[in-house]
């Protein structure tokens, strides 16, 4: 039978379908080393404490039906909205209120309303994009736009570190805002590649947005003030025209699907009234989970005291195995500034990405081919990038054990390839 243009969009080669795909298919299947997906590090304590939070939930027999049994407003349950309000003012002095706050259904519902809102067809005839200044990016933004041709990147400066590091800066040279953007979006830190970007990088781009009467949007899904996935201390800034994105995923909820826009009260109200067409309501049981942490401190200590070192000490511990793995090989990482992911390149790797990841799923290690974190970055023949074929995306949320057996096998997998 036929279907829409709307149907074809969805088709089965997508980048964050291969990634959700390996999720369902190989998460905790025997022989398999699972680096390639977002879920987040399975930490004890803060398991337990949202187990916890669930007993007493379970116990208060009013609040759990209210919960359970009713829909949230379509701007998302009014108490958590208020109560980060007044966390975020007293935090960092952010003039909101709950009318600033929307929720949504988990992160990727976020960025398609918002991606949506600001880019595609419009009525005056124009059609705008968002314009990611830095690329590589997060490969789920890649398909969220319902128009053609939604997102504009640029290359990043690349500057090399001792020790097989490197670093992505955003070129500004490169960067211009012409009449086809609607929106600047960066996320901070960057999935997949761990790079913040710094205080003067995001005080120029905000600017930038605002010389343009244009919102910039942030992703800060791993940063601060929760998960603090984030190894440095720079506070985040908001103002009337930033939309700043969280959520409750890496704070060890994936299951729940609870986004959070902040923004200036009309773009929430759009957002409420997207929630409402689509799905009438977001969900309720991440945010009544996460309240009470909110209101004690829980949260500030869950991120601070546990989520971060934990992040902070793995990650090195990943990259010491890596550099193990593949000496004598040609190689870079990007410096560990914060999330989740490691991001290898390596220069003049004769095969692209993809068919690398394909070897190393052959060899029982899914990881995710880098060729996907490139959306809106153009293919141009007289000026190819191969840089962006040659990196992939490395989780290290897994076991110690199973990422030093990861590493062993991604090296002998790349020097085997560099053989040849």
């Amino acid at each position: 039978m036929q279907q829409s243009k709307f149907s074809q969009k969805f088709s089965d080669d997508l980048g964050v379908i291969q990634l959700m795909d390996d999720l369902g298919t190989y998460v905790g299947k025997p022989g398999y080393i699972m680096l390639g997906g977002g879920n987040p590090a399975r930490i004890p304590d803060v398991e337990a404490y949202f187990q916890q939070a669930t007993a007493e939930l379970l116990e208060d027999e009013d609040r759990f039906k209210s919960i359970i049994g009713t829909y949230s407003a379509p701007g998302g349950e009014n108490e958590f909205r208020a109560e980060l309000a007044r966390y975020l003012n007293e935090k960092y002095d952010w003039p909101i209120t709950a009318d600033n706050i929307s929720l949504t259904n988990g992160s990727q519902t976020t960025f398609f309303y918002l991606f949506n809102m600001f880019a595609g067809a419009f009525e005056d005839g124009s059609h705008k994009k968002i314009l990611l200044p830095i690329a590589p990016e997060y490969i789920g933004y890649k398909d969220a736009g319902l128009s053609p041709d939604m997102f504009r990147a640029v290359r990043p400066e690349i500057t090399l570190l001792e020790d097989n590091l490197f670093k992505y800066r955003v070129d500004f040279d490169a960067l211009e805002v012409g009449e086809d953007v609607g929106a600047i979006c960066v996320s901070r830190p960057t999935n997949p590649t761990g790079n913040v970007l710094d205080g003067d990088e995001m005080a120029q781009l905000s600017q930038l947005a605002k010389d343009h009467n244009l919102p910039f949007i942030v992703d800060n899904a791993y940063g601060l003030p929760f998960p603090n996935i984030i190894f440095s201390d720079e506070a985040p800034t908001w103002e009337p025209h930033m939309i700043m994105c969280m959520s409750l995923s890496k704070l060890g909820l994936p299951g729940l699907r609870t986004g959070i826009i902040i923004a200036n009260e009309a773009i929430t109200r759009k957002i409420e009234s997207m929630n409402a067409v689509i799905s009438l309501a977001p969900g309720s049981l991440g945010p009544a989970l996460a309240l009470n942490g909110l209101k004690t401190g829980a949260i500030n200590r869950l991120s601070d005291n546990l989520i971060r070192p934990y992040y902070e000490k793995t990650v090195w511990e990943m990259v010491s195995f890596l550099r193990t793995s593949l000496e004598g090989v040609d190689f870079y990482i990007h410096k560990p500034e914060g999330a989740i992911f490691v991001w290898l390149w390596f220069p003049n790797l004769p095969i692209t990405s993809q068919e690398l990841y394909e070897k190393l799923r052959d060899r029982g290690v899914l990881v995710i081919p880098g060729e996907h974190f490139f959306p809106g970055l153009p293919e141009d023949e007289s000026n190819p990038w191969q840089h962006r074929y040659e990196c992939i995306r490395v989780s290290y949320a897994a076991d110690p054990d199973l990422l030093q057996q990861g590493a062993q096998i991604i090296g002998e997998v790349v020097k085997q390839l560099s053989a040849k």
